[in-house]
C-alpha cells in the first residue's frame, strides 16, 4: 500500500537517478576515451574539476530531466481501480490507471527518454567508436588486451542498462505489455544494480586475491 503523493515521489527518484545513471555511464565512456586516446594528456584533460563539474551536471541533468515528467504524471485524474500492475510507481502503470488524457504526459515522456537515454546511449557509443579504432592500431597483442580490459567493464554495464532501459522508455505509447515491462524493469532495478559490484571489483587484481584466498579458505 502507498500513497498518491509517495507514489509520485518514487516515480520521481525512480526515473531521476535512471537518467543520472545513464549521464554518468556516457561520462564514463568519454573518461575511457581519454584514458586509451589520449593517454599522455590524460591528468590534464580529465582534471578533479573537470570530474567534479562532469558528475555534478550528471545528477542535476537527470534530476532536472525528470521534473517535468513527475509535475504532469501528478495532475492527472485517476478515477479507480487503484490497483497498480507493478511492483513499484513506474510511469507505464501509473498512466493505465489514469482516467484523463495521458497523451501529453506519453508525448513528454518519450521525448525527455530520447534526450536523456538515446542521446547519452550515441555519446558512448561514439566514444567506443574511438576507442576501438584506437585499440586496433595498438602493435603490441599484450597492450591491446591492457587497453580492451580498462573499459570492458563499463562496455558490459552499458550493454545491459541501455539495452532494457531503452526497450522500457524509447516507445511512442505506454500502453504496452505491463507484464513484459515488470520483467525488462527487474534488470533495472535488481539485475544491473548486483552486477555492477562484481563487473566492476573483479578487474581488480587485489580484490581478485582476496575472493581467492576467501573461497581456499572455505
Amino acid at each position: 500500500t502507498i500513497s498518491f503523493r509517495a507514489c509520485i515521489l518514487q516515480l520521481f527518484f525512480l526515473l531521476s537517478l535512471g537518467s543520472t545513471e545513464c549521464f554518468l555511464l556516457s561520462v564514463m565512456a568519454y573518461d575511457r576515451y581519454l584514458a586509451i586516446c589520449c593517454p599522455l594528456r590524460y591528468s590534464s584533460l580529465m582534471s578533479s574539476v573537470l570530474s567534479a563539474q562532469l558528475v555534478l551536471s550528471s545528477w542535476l541533468g537527470g534530476f532536472l530531466a525528470i521534473s517535468l515528467l513527475a509535475l504532469l504524471t501528478s495532475r492527472l485524474m485517476f478515477c479507480g481501480p487503484h490497483i497498480i500492475n507493478h511492483f513499484l510507481c513506474d510511469i507505464d502503470s501509473c498512466l493505465a490507471l489514469s482516467c484523463s488524457d495521458t497523451w501529453p504526459v506519453e508525448l513528454a515522456t518519450f521525448l525527455v527518454s530520447i534526450i536523456v537515454v538515446v542521446a547519452s546511449c550515441v555519446l558512448t557509443l561514439v566514444s567506443y567508436l574511438y576507442i576501438i579504432s584506437a585499440i586496433v592500431r595498438i602493435q603490441s597483442a599484450h597492450g591491446r588486451k591492457k587497453a580492451f580490459s580498462t573499459c570492458s567493464a563499463h562496455l558490459s554495464v552499458v550493454t545491459i542498462w541501455f539495452g532494457s532501459t531503452m526497450f522500457l522508455y524509447v516507445k511512442p505509447s505506454a500502453h504496452s505489455s505491463l507484464d513484459l515491462n515488470k520483467l525488462i524493469n527487474t534488470f533495472n532495478t535488481v539485475v544491473t544494480p548486483v552486477l555492477n559490484p562484481f563487473i566492476y571489483t573483479l578487474r581488480n587484481q587485489e580484490v581478485k586475491q582476496a575472493l581467492w584466498k576467501a573461497l581456499q579458505k572455505k
